[in-house]
């Protein structure tokens, strides 16, 4: 056993670095946390991606969190759409009626995830977009980034953000039109290509 003697600070070794995560499995994940839109509403959309890492290899176990404004551009005010069954208390998932603007989706085995949501409407001097939050494995701190989905080239020329960008930079942040109101919008966290992240202060 070796001994350290906390007087001679040059006597304790650092300690070894560990890999952060992934302990998301357990409380995180949110059945339905996809399904965003109101069941069977005519303006859904579906915004999906991969998430990957430096190497551009896939991270089978991020999670992806979604907030958006409604199409008019106000944010919801409902209490939120989780139910729980009255006699067990387990989740029964969302009720398919309220749009709260809130979703958490969970990557899966190849990096990919994807949400259902309503388009997000402008609001204030920013071009409509969705804000992302994501966790990851080795992250000590989440990250935030956003969505903007296209079709309105003046509102994104004129977005505060995006116009004080680079345009390969401004690039990662603007999913892709797919068709059939598909957009796809991969997150990159790290080297070349790596998506634009925000942060608070």
């Amino acid at each position: 056993m070796t001994k350290i003697d906390p007087s001679r600070p040059e006597s304790v070794l650092p300690t070894p670095s560990h890999t952060v995560g992934p302990f998301y499995g357990h409380a995180l994940p949110f059945r339905g946390g996809e399904d965003i839109a109101p069941l069977g509403h005519p303006d859904t959309v579906t915004v999906h991606g991969y998430v990957t890492d430096g190497e551009g290899e896939p991270l089978p176990d991020a999670l992806i969190e979604l907030w958006g404004p409604d199409p008019d551009g106000n944010l919801p005010r409902v209490d939120g759409s989780m139910r729980r069954d009255p006699a067990s208390g387990g989740f029964l998932g969302r009720n398919g009626v309220e749009f709260t603007g809130w979703g958490r989706v969970q990557t899966d085995a190849n990096g990919h995830w994807y949400a259902r949501t309503l388009r997000p409407g402008a609001r204030g001097r920013s071009a409509p977009y969705l804000s992302v939050c994501v966790f990851a494995r080795g992250l000590l701190v989440h990250l935030y980034t956003r969505i903007y989905l296209p079709g309105d080239p003046a509102a994104l020329a004129a977005d505060p953000l995006l116009s004080g960008l680079e345009d390969a930079r401004r690039d990662t942040l603007i999913a892709a039109r797919e068709g059939n109101g598909a957009y796809r919008f991969d997150i990159r966290l790290q080297g070349e290509g790596e998506t634009v992240f925000l942060e608070f202060q």
